[in-house]
């Protein structure tokens, strides 16, 4: 397969290993954002919202569960960037702004897998930052020629702790077209109809 993409990937190829971040949280760590997220998961851990079981226990206190890691970052519905977020700049485009420049507009998640370093707790301030860790070759796939491209999240605390990692990788594609072949007479002829769908009914202007 000829790949006629040298200077894509080049441009690519140079944004791997720079850090962008970082991404500030919203709120500190808090007891009902995990209250709500254990009842969404179903988790009735009692770490994680049993004040007197987690007091009693070797943490001493309440702990968020660990597969809630990037929510605590996260912008929102609305997109907004909390305060002392640093925004990424011109000098650090993101490679699937280039992808989709490029063509490659379809996407899919691939897997993502997360890694935990430490316990975090109510009053953390949690951020992360963010790298291309590893961009593959063009690649043809069922879904379609395009890119694997591996993200790397790194989670920090108040006190500069990493606490987490999160490997995630997602399939950039080209979706192929989908030749259309007119059908032979004999096919056309013998083919069942399609039942009609009933026509939507018409409402008068004048309705109140």
């Amino acid at each position: 397969m000829e790949n006629n993409n040298k200077e894509l990937e080049a441009r690519m190829a140079a944004t791997i290993g720079v850090e962008v971040g970082p991404q500030r949280s919203w709120d500190p760590v808090n007891l009902p954002m995990i209250r709500h997220w254990c009842q969404a998961m179903g988790d009735d851990n009692p770490m994680y919202t049993n004040l007197e079981y987690a007091e009693q226990s070797d943490q001493g206190s309440i702990i968020a569960p660990p597969t809630m890691i990037q929510a605590w970052t996260m912008k929102g519905v609305t997109e907004t960037p909390a305060p002392g977020s640093v925004p990424r700049t011109e000098e650090q485009p993101y490679v699937l702004d280039m992808l989709d420049e490029a063509g490659y507009v379809s996407v899919v998640a691939v897997n993502c897998d997360q890694e935990y370093f430490g316990y975090v707790k109510p009053g953390d301030d949690i951020s992360h930052t963010m790298t291309i860790e590893s961009i593959s070759e063009l690649k043809q796939t069922a879904l379609g020629e395009g890119y694997f491209v591996t993200e790397l999240w790194t989670f920090i605390n108040q006190d500069n702790e990493k606490v987490a990692e999160m490997r995630f990788r997602l399939l950039k594609f080209k979706a192929p077209q989908q030749a259309q072949r007119p059908a032979s007479a004999d096919s056309q002829s013998n083919k069942p109809k399609a039942p009609q769908r009933p026509r939507p009914g018409l409402v008068s202007s004048n309705m109140k």
